[in-house]
Protein backbone atom coordinates (compact mmCIF):
# COMPACT_ATOMS: atom_id res chain seq x y z
CA UNK A 1 0.00 0.00 0.00
CA UNK A 2 1.65 3.54 -1.10
CA UNK A 3 0.40 5.48 2.02
CA UNK A 4 0.78 2.23 4.43
CA UNK A 5 3.73 4.00 6.57
CA UNK A 6 1.86 7.82 6.59
CA UNK A 7 -1.36 5.49 8.19
CA UNK A 8 0.37 3.92 10.46
CA UNK A 9 2.29 7.19 11.27
CA UNK A 10 -1.18 9.37 11.72
CA UNK A 11 -3.16 6.30 13.68
CA UNK A 12 -0.12 6.32 15.64
CA UNK A 13 -0.12 10.02 16.83
CA UNK A 14 -3.07 10.51 16.83
CA UNK A 15 -3.61 8.68 20.10
CA UNK A 16 -2.76 11.91 21.77
CA UNK A 17 -5.96 13.77 20.95
CA UNK A 18 -8.11 10.27 21.97
CA UNK A 19 -6.12 11.14 25.09
CA UNK A 20 -6.81 14.90 25.28
CA UNK A 21 -10.76 14.32 24.55
CA UNK A 22 -10.52 11.49 26.87
CA UNK A 23 -9.25 13.76 29.80
CA UNK A 24 -11.70 16.56 28.25
CA UNK A 25 -15.06 14.28 28.07
CA UNK A 26 -14.46 12.24 31.77
CA UNK A 27 -14.74 14.91 34.37
CA UNK A 28 -18.28 15.65 32.89
CA UNK A 29 -19.68 11.89 34.32
CA UNK A 30 -17.60 11.42 36.84
CA UNK A 31 -18.59 15.07 38.37
CA UNK A 32 -21.83 14.05 39.15
CA UNK A 33 -20.39 11.11 41.45
CA UNK A 34 -17.73 13.34 42.99
CA UNK A 35 -20.09 15.91 43.93
CA UNK A 36 -21.89 13.10 45.96
CA UNK A 37 -18.94 11.97 47.30
CA UNK A 38 -17.99 15.09 48.59
CA UNK A 39 -20.86 17.56 47.88
CA UNK A 40 -18.54 20.34 45.84
CA UNK A 41 -20.03 24.02 45.92
CA UNK A 42 -20.32 25.70 42.65
CA UNK A 43 -16.99 27.29 43.04
CA UNK A 44 -14.96 24.15 43.97
CA UNK A 45 -17.09 22.45 41.21
CA UNK A 46 -15.83 25.21 38.19
CA UNK A 47 -12.19 24.79 40.07
CA UNK A 48 -11.93 21.29 39.46
CA UNK A 49 -13.20 21.45 35.77
CA UNK A 50 -10.87 24.23 35.27
CA UNK A 51 -7.77 22.36 37.10
CA UNK A 52 -6.68 20.62 33.48
CA UNK A 53 -6.59 24.16 31.94
CA UNK A 54 -4.65 25.43 34.05
CA UNK A 55 -1.79 22.49 33.84
CA UNK A 56 -2.92 22.46 30.13
CA UNK A 57 -1.57 26.79 29.84
CA UNK A 58 1.66 25.37 31.38
CA UNK A 59 2.18 22.66 29.61
CA UNK A 60 1.56 24.81 25.89
CA UNK A 61 3.41 27.41 27.12
CA UNK A 62 6.77 25.54 28.56
CA UNK A 63 6.93 23.11 25.33
CA UNK A 64 7.47 25.01 22.53
CA UNK A 65 10.80 25.78 22.60
CA UNK A 66 11.13 22.38 23.82
CA UNK A 67 9.75 20.76 20.37
CA UNK A 68 12.04 22.71 18.34
CA UNK A 69 15.31 22.03 20.55
CA UNK A 70 14.49 18.15 20.96
CA UNK A 71 12.20 17.05 18.64
CA UNK A 72 8.34 16.25 18.10
CA UNK A 73 8.99 12.56 18.48
CA UNK A 74 10.77 12.93 22.43
CA UNK A 75 7.96 15.02 23.25
CA UNK A 76 4.95 13.08 22.48
CA UNK A 77 6.40 10.18 24.76
CA UNK A 78 7.19 12.41 27.45
CA UNK A 79 3.35 13.13 27.10
CA UNK A 80 2.33 9.44 27.19
CA UNK A 81 3.92 9.33 30.24
CA UNK A 82 2.29 12.00 31.85
CA UNK A 83 -0.83 11.28 31.08
CA UNK A 84 0.06 7.44 32.50
CA UNK A 85 1.33 9.26 36.00
CA UNK A 86 -1.95 11.34 35.88
CA UNK A 87 -4.29 9.20 35.68
CA UNK A 88 -2.97 7.12 38.22
CA UNK A 89 -3.04 9.77 40.43
CA UNK A 90 -6.50 11.25 39.73
CA UNK A 91 -7.86 7.45 40.50
CA UNK A 92 -6.39 7.32 43.63
CA UNK A 93 -6.66 11.01 44.94
CA UNK A 94 -8.17 11.01 48.64
CA UNK A 95 -9.22 14.51 48.73
CA UNK A 96 -10.68 17.04 46.09
CA UNK A 97 -7.77 19.08 46.94
CA UNK A 98 -5.82 16.20 45.67
CA UNK A 99 -7.44 15.25 42.89
CA UNK A 100 -7.63 19.06 41.73
CA UNK A 101 -3.55 19.12 41.67
CA UNK A 102 -4.01 15.45 39.53
CA UNK A 103 -5.86 16.82 37.25
CA UNK A 104 -3.37 19.79 36.59
CA UNK A 105 -1.19 17.28 36.10
CA UNK A 106 -3.24 15.54 33.12
CA UNK A 107 -3.75 18.89 32.07
CA UNK A 108 -0.04 19.46 31.37
CA UNK A 109 0.26 16.50 28.95
CA UNK A 110 -3.64 17.70 27.53
CA UNK A 111 -1.71 20.88 26.95
CA UNK A 112 1.16 19.55 25.32
CA UNK A 113 0.21 17.12 23.40
CA UNK A 114 -2.72 19.53 21.70
CA UNK A 115 -0.26 21.62 20.14
CA UNK A 116 2.32 18.95 19.55
CA UNK A 117 0.64 16.06 17.40
CA UNK A 118 -1.19 18.44 14.92
CA UNK A 119 2.41 19.88 14.44
CA UNK A 120 3.82 16.37 14.10
CA UNK A 121 0.92 15.52 11.91
CA UNK A 122 1.13 18.38 9.45
CA UNK A 123 4.63 18.37 9.40
CA UNK A 124 4.58 14.83 8.14
CA UNK A 125 1.74 15.27 5.45
CA UNK A 126 1.69 15.07 1.87
CA UNK A 127 0.04 19.19 0.75
CA UNK A 128 -2.71 17.53 -0.49
CA UNK A 129 -3.37 15.16 2.11
CA UNK A 130 -2.84 17.40 5.15
CA UNK A 131 -6.04 18.98 5.61
CA UNK A 132 -7.45 15.06 5.82
CA UNK A 133 -4.67 14.06 8.25
CA UNK A 134 -4.91 17.17 10.57
CA UNK A 135 -8.64 16.11 10.57
CA UNK A 136 -8.11 12.64 12.01
CA UNK A 137 -6.58 14.53 15.12
CA UNK A 138 -9.52 16.24 15.74
CA UNK A 139 -11.06 12.86 14.99
CA UNK A 140 -9.25 11.28 17.34
CA UNK A 141 -9.96 13.69 20.31
CA UNK A 142 -14.06 13.63 18.95
CA UNK A 143 -13.49 9.78 19.99
CA UNK A 144 -11.77 9.95 22.98
CA UNK A 145 -14.85 12.07 24.32
CA UNK A 146 -16.83 9.02 23.03
CA UNK A 147 -14.79 6.81 24.56
CA UNK A 148 -14.86 8.81 27.94
CA UNK A 149 -19.06 9.26 27.83
CA UNK A 150 -18.47 5.21 27.57
CA UNK A 151 -16.90 4.64 30.26
CA UNK A 152 -18.80 7.02 32.47
CA UNK A 153 -21.99 5.24 31.72
CA UNK A 154 -20.24 1.51 31.83
CA UNK A 155 -18.86 2.30 35.57
CA UNK A 156 -21.88 4.71 37.16
CA UNK A 157 -23.14 1.63 38.91
CA UNK A 158 -19.57 0.62 40.03
CA UNK A 159 -17.91 1.11 43.29
CA UNK A 160 -15.55 3.51 43.25
CA UNK A 161 -17.20 4.23 40.20
CA UNK A 162 -15.41 7.94 39.13
CA UNK A 163 -12.27 5.85 40.29
CA UNK A 164 -12.57 3.84 37.74
CA UNK A 165 -13.81 6.59 34.88
CA UNK A 166 -10.59 8.17 35.47
CA UNK A 167 -7.81 5.77 35.88
CA UNK A 168 -9.51 4.17 32.05
CA UNK A 169 -7.15 6.55 30.97
CA UNK A 170 -3.99 4.08 31.57
CA UNK A 171 -4.85 1.79 28.35
CA UNK A 172 -4.65 4.64 25.24
CA UNK A 173 -1.69 6.04 27.06
CA UNK A 174 0.38 2.88 27.16
CA UNK A 175 -0.75 1.99 23.66
CA UNK A 176 0.85 6.15 22.28
CA UNK A 177 3.81 5.52 24.61
CA UNK A 178 4.71 2.07 22.50
CA UNK A 179 3.44 2.92 19.58
CA UNK A 180 5.27 6.61 19.05
CA UNK A 181 8.94 4.56 20.11
CA UNK A 182 9.06 2.80 16.50
CA UNK A 183 8.32 6.14 14.96
CA UNK A 184 10.67 8.60 13.34
CA UNK A 185 10.54 12.25 13.89
CA UNK A 186 9.38 14.29 11.06
CA UNK A 187 11.25 15.39 8.29
CA UNK A 188 10.93 18.98 8.42
CA UNK A 189 12.33 18.95 11.97
CA UNK A 190 14.86 17.27 10.97
CA UNK A 191 16.35 18.84 8.54
CA UNK A 192 16.49 21.83 10.50
CA UNK A 193 18.93 20.09 12.15
CA UNK A 194 20.93 19.40 9.64
CA UNK A 195 20.20 15.43 9.34
CA UNK A 196 19.44 15.37 5.73
CA UNK A 197 19.81 11.80 5.20
CA UNK A 198 17.49 11.18 8.06
CA UNK A 199 14.92 13.19 6.39
CA UNK A 200 15.04 11.89 3.04
CA UNK A 201 14.49 8.11 4.44
CA UNK A 202 11.20 9.72 6.13
CA UNK A 203 10.16 11.52 2.97
CA UNK A 204 10.61 8.47 0.80
CA UNK A 205 8.47 6.20 3.73
CA UNK A 206 5.56 8.78 4.11
CA UNK A 207 5.59 9.31 -0.11
CA UNK A 208 7.14 6.64 -2.09
CA UNK A 209 6.82 8.87 -5.17
CA UNK A 210 8.39 12.54 -3.65
CA UNK A 211 10.98 13.70 -5.09
CA UNK A 212 12.62 13.84 -1.18
CA UNK A 213 16.13 16.00 -2.54
CA UNK A 214 13.86 18.66 -3.94
CA UNK A 215 11.31 18.48 -1.25
CA UNK A 216 14.64 18.91 1.22
CA UNK A 217 16.01 21.66 -0.55
CA UNK A 218 12.63 23.70 -0.42
CA UNK A 219 12.95 23.47 3.35
CA UNK A 220 16.24 24.71 3.42
CA UNK A 221 15.81 27.42 1.69
CA UNK A 222 13.07 28.36 4.29
CA UNK A 223 15.88 28.56 6.97
CA UNK A 224 18.66 30.12 5.13
CA UNK A 225 17.36 34.03 5.50
CA UNK A 226 18.28 33.24 9.52
CA UNK A 227 21.58 31.36 9.89
CA UNK A 228 22.99 32.96 12.95
CA UNK A 229 21.65 31.49 16.42
CA UNK A 230 20.41 34.59 18.08
CA UNK A 231 18.03 35.37 14.74
CA UNK A 232 16.25 32.20 14.94
CA UNK A 233 13.39 33.61 17.30
CA UNK A 234 13.61 37.40 15.95
CA UNK A 235 10.11 38.55 15.35
CA UNK A 236 9.64 39.85 12.05
CA UNK A 237 6.51 42.27 11.35
CA UNK A 238 5.50 39.72 8.88
CA UNK A 239 4.75 37.26 11.13
CA UNK A 240 1.99 39.10 12.61
CA UNK A 241 -0.90 38.11 10.68
CA UNK A 242 0.12 34.45 11.29
CA UNK A 243 -0.28 35.21 14.80
CA UNK A 244 -3.76 36.95 14.10
CA UNK A 245 -5.13 33.83 12.52
CA UNK A 246 -3.65 31.16 15.13
CA UNK A 247 -4.94 32.61 18.04
CA UNK A 248 -7.90 34.24 16.39
CA UNK A 249 -8.98 30.38 15.67
CA UNK A 250 -8.53 29.23 18.87
CA UNK A 251 -10.97 31.92 20.33
CA UNK A 252 -13.38 31.10 17.88
CA UNK A 253 -13.12 27.52 18.69
CA UNK A 254 -12.98 28.01 22.55
CA UNK A 255 -15.52 31.24 22.78
CA UNK A 256 -18.43 30.04 21.04
CA UNK A 257 -18.84 27.56 23.77
CA UNK A 258 -17.91 23.95 22.78
CA UNK A 259 -16.29 23.12 26.32
CA UNK A 260 -18.91 24.45 28.05
CA UNK A 261 -21.07 21.25 26.11
CA UNK A 262 -18.48 18.48 26.54
CA UNK A 263 -17.99 19.53 30.49
CA UNK A 264 -21.26 20.44 31.26
CA UNK A 265 -23.40 18.08 29.13
CA UNK A 266 -24.75 16.31 31.87
CA UNK A 267 -25.35 19.46 33.92
CA UNK A 268 -26.90 20.69 31.44
CA UNK A 269 -29.60 18.14 31.06
CA UNK A 270 -30.30 17.50 34.77
CA UNK A 271 -31.14 21.87 34.25
CA UNK A 272 -32.84 21.05 31.60
CA UNK A 273 -35.39 18.42 33.32
CA UNK A 274 -33.68 14.79 33.13
CA UNK A 275 -34.21 13.41 36.08
CA UNK A 276 -31.38 11.10 37.24
CA UNK A 277 -27.55 10.79 36.71
CA UNK A 278 -27.85 8.05 34.86
CA UNK A 279 -30.26 9.37 31.95
CA UNK A 280 -28.35 12.49 31.67
CA UNK A 281 -25.12 10.73 31.49
CA UNK A 282 -26.83 8.26 28.72
CA UNK A 283 -27.79 11.41 26.68
CA UNK A 284 -24.59 13.05 27.11
CA UNK A 285 -23.45 9.57 24.82
CA UNK A 286 -25.21 10.43 22.31
CA UNK A 287 -23.99 13.95 22.36
CA UNK A 288 -20.25 12.67 21.96
CA UNK A 289 -21.30 10.05 19.44
CA UNK A 290 -22.84 12.71 17.28
CA UNK A 291 -19.44 14.63 17.86
CA UNK A 292 -17.72 11.80 16.74
CA UNK A 293 -19.40 10.77 13.20
CA UNK A 294 -19.64 14.31 12.13
CA UNK A 295 -16.17 15.47 12.47
CA UNK A 296 -15.94 12.55 9.59
CA UNK A 297 -16.84 15.40 7.34
CA UNK A 298 -14.26 17.30 7.90
CA UNK A 299 -11.46 14.46 6.96
CA UNK A 300 -13.83 13.81 3.52
CA UNK A 301 -14.57 17.61 2.72
CA UNK A 302 -11.49 19.74 4.25
CA UNK A 303 -9.01 19.25 0.91
CA UNK A 304 -12.05 19.24 -1.26
CA UNK A 305 -14.15 21.70 -0.71
CA UNK A 306 -11.82 24.10 1.74
CA UNK A 307 -10.70 25.21 5.19
CA UNK A 308 -13.33 28.35 5.16
CA UNK A 309 -16.47 27.17 3.48
CA UNK A 310 -17.08 24.44 6.53
CA UNK A 311 -16.32 27.64 8.64
CA UNK A 312 -18.67 29.53 7.51
CA UNK A 313 -21.49 26.75 7.27
CA UNK A 314 -20.59 25.65 10.31
CA UNK A 315 -20.20 29.11 12.35
CA UNK A 316 -23.68 29.65 10.99
CA UNK A 317 -25.05 26.48 12.49
CA UNK A 318 -23.29 27.56 15.69
CA UNK A 319 -25.12 30.41 15.93
CA UNK A 320 -28.53 29.75 15.57
CA UNK A 321 -27.75 26.87 17.65
CA UNK A 322 -27.10 28.39 20.53
CA UNK A 323 -29.52 31.17 19.56
CA UNK A 324 -32.47 28.21 20.06
CA UNK A 325 -30.87 27.02 22.94
CA UNK A 326 -30.91 30.44 24.74
CA UNK A 327 -34.21 30.73 23.93
CA UNK A 328 -35.47 27.31 25.50
CA UNK A 329 -33.71 28.10 28.72
CA UNK A 330 -35.60 31.51 28.80
CA UNK A 331 -38.79 30.41 28.00
CA UNK A 332 -38.64 27.21 30.12
CA UNK A 333 -41.88 28.19 32.01
CA UNK A 334 -43.67 27.98 28.81
CA UNK A 335 -42.21 24.92 27.53
CA UNK A 336 -42.66 22.53 30.34
CA UNK A 337 -41.75 19.16 29.71
CA UNK A 338 -40.57 19.80 26.24
CA UNK A 339 -37.55 21.90 27.50
CA UNK A 340 -35.21 18.61 27.59
CA UNK A 341 -36.43 17.78 23.95
CA UNK A 342 -35.92 21.41 22.24
CA UNK A 343 -32.16 21.32 24.63
CA UNK A 344 -31.33 18.03 23.00
CA UNK A 345 -32.23 18.95 19.48
CA UNK A 346 -30.29 22.44 19.83
CA UNK A 347 -27.19 20.81 21.49
CA UNK A 348 -27.26 18.11 18.54
CA UNK A 349 -27.30 21.05 16.04
CA UNK A 350 -24.41 22.93 17.59
CA UNK A 351 -22.55 19.56 18.12
CA UNK A 352 -23.05 18.75 14.20
CA UNK A 353 -22.01 22.07 13.22
CA UNK A 354 -18.83 22.27 15.10
CA UNK A 355 -17.54 18.83 14.66
CA UNK A 356 -17.35 19.54 10.48
CA UNK A 357 -16.03 23.42 11.05
CA UNK A 358 -14.14 24.72 14.35
CA UNK A 359 -13.20 22.00 15.77
CA UNK A 360 -10.81 19.97 13.22
CA UNK A 361 -10.11 23.15 11.29
CA UNK A 362 -9.23 25.03 13.91
CA UNK A 363 -6.23 22.29 14.79
CA UNK A 364 -5.56 22.46 10.77
CA UNK A 365 -4.98 26.25 10.62
CA UNK A 366 -2.95 26.84 13.75
CA UNK A 367 -0.55 23.74 12.02
CA UNK A 368 -0.13 25.55 8.50
CA UNK A 369 0.00 29.48 9.06
CA UNK A 370 3.48 29.91 10.94
CA UNK A 371 7.07 29.69 9.15
CA UNK A 372 9.04 26.58 9.96
CA UNK A 373 11.71 28.47 11.85
CA UNK A 374 9.29 29.16 14.83
CA UNK A 375 6.60 26.97 14.43
CA UNK A 376 7.02 24.64 17.66
CA UNK A 377 7.22 28.28 19.49
CA UNK A 378 4.34 29.63 17.58
CA UNK A 379 1.80 26.58 17.92
CA UNK A 380 2.37 26.53 21.39
CA UNK A 381 1.73 29.94 21.91
CA UNK A 382 -1.57 29.48 20.43
CA UNK A 383 -2.12 26.47 22.27
CA UNK A 384 -1.36 28.20 25.21
CA UNK A 385 -3.91 30.65 24.23
CA UNK A 386 -6.75 27.79 23.44
CA UNK A 387 -6.28 26.98 26.81
CA UNK A 388 -6.41 30.20 28.89
CA UNK A 389 -9.55 31.02 26.89
CA UNK A 390 -10.45 27.44 27.79
CA UNK A 391 -10.00 28.34 31.71
CA UNK A 392 -12.19 31.53 31.53
CA UNK A 393 -14.77 30.22 29.97
CA UNK A 394 -15.17 26.82 31.72
CA UNK A 395 -14.51 28.30 35.11
CA UNK A 396 -17.39 30.94 34.54
CA UNK A 397 -19.42 28.58 33.05
CA UNK A 398 -20.96 27.32 36.32
CA UNK A 399 -21.67 30.86 37.53
CA UNK A 400 -22.81 32.43 34.57
CA UNK A 401 -25.33 29.62 34.46
CA UNK A 402 -26.59 30.05 38.08
CA UNK A 403 -26.54 34.02 37.77
CA UNK A 404 -27.36 35.09 34.52
CA UNK A 405 -29.89 32.12 33.70
CA UNK A 406 -29.20 29.14 30.64
CA UNK A 407 -31.04 31.95 28.15
CA UNK A 408 -28.56 34.95 28.78
CA UNK A 409 -25.44 32.70 28.75
CA UNK A 410 -26.16 30.76 25.38
CA UNK A 411 -27.16 33.87 23.83
CA UNK A 412 -23.87 35.39 24.41
CA UNK A 413 -22.26 32.43 22.99
CA UNK A 414 -24.26 33.05 19.67
CA UNK A 415 -23.31 36.55 19.46
CA UNK A 416 -19.59 35.59 19.51
CA UNK A 417 -19.84 32.82 17.06
CA UNK A 418 -21.75 36.31 14.75
CA UNK A 419 -18.41 37.86 15.65
CA UNK A 420 -16.20 35.00 14.55
CA UNK A 421 -17.90 34.52 11.25
CA UNK A 422 -16.52 38.29 10.42
CA UNK A 423 -13.23 37.29 11.39
CA UNK A 424 -13.14 34.18 9.39
CA UNK A 425 -13.87 36.21 6.42
CA UNK A 426 -11.13 38.61 7.28
CA UNK A 427 -8.15 36.80 8.71
CA UNK A 428 -8.23 33.34 7.90
CA UNK A 429 -6.31 32.47 4.91
CA UNK A 430 -7.49 29.54 2.91
CA UNK A 431 -5.08 27.15 2.59
CA UNK A 432 -6.28 24.36 0.47
CA UNK A 433 -3.80 22.78 -1.29
CA UNK A 434 -1.21 25.08 -0.61
CA UNK A 435 2.43 23.97 0.31
CA UNK A 436 3.47 25.08 3.84
CA UNK A 437 6.52 27.00 2.31
CA UNK A 438 4.31 28.74 -0.02
CA UNK A 439 1.58 29.90 2.89
CA UNK A 440 5.34 31.11 4.35
CA UNK A 441 6.01 32.98 1.39
CA UNK A 442 2.50 34.54 0.82
CA UNK A 443 2.86 35.88 4.43
CA UNK A 444 6.20 37.37 3.78
CA UNK A 445 4.90 39.06 0.56
CA UNK A 446 2.09 41.03 2.67
CA UNK A 447 -0.42 38.83 0.93
CA UNK A 448 -4.16 39.54 2.81
CA UNK A 449 -5.31 36.21 3.81
CA UNK A 450 -8.76 36.75 2.27
CA UNK A 451 -6.73 36.56 -1.00
CA UNK A 452 -4.54 33.45 -0.40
Amino acid sequence: MKYFWLILVTITASLGGLLSGFDTGVISGALLFINESWNLSDYLQGILVSSVLIGAVIGAATNGILADIFGRKKIIIATAIIFISGSILCAAAPDIYILILSRMLVGLAVGIVNFIVPLYLSEVSPKQLRGTIVSLYQWAITAGILFSYLINAVFAHAVYNWRWMLFAGVVPGLILLIGMLFLNDTPRWLVSKGRYYEAKKVFNKIEPDMDAEKEIEAIKLTLKPQQASEEKFKFKKWMIMPFIAGIGIMFAQICTGINTIIYYAPTIFKTAGFDSNLNAIYATTGIGVVNFLMTIVAIFFTDRVGRKPLLYIGLTGVMLSLAALGCAFRFEELLGDNLKWIAIGSLVTYIICFAFSLGPIGWIIVSEVFPLKIRGVAMSICTLSNFAFNFFVVASFPVMLHRLGGGITFWLFSLVSLLCIIFVYYFIPETKGISLEKIESNWIKNIRPRDF
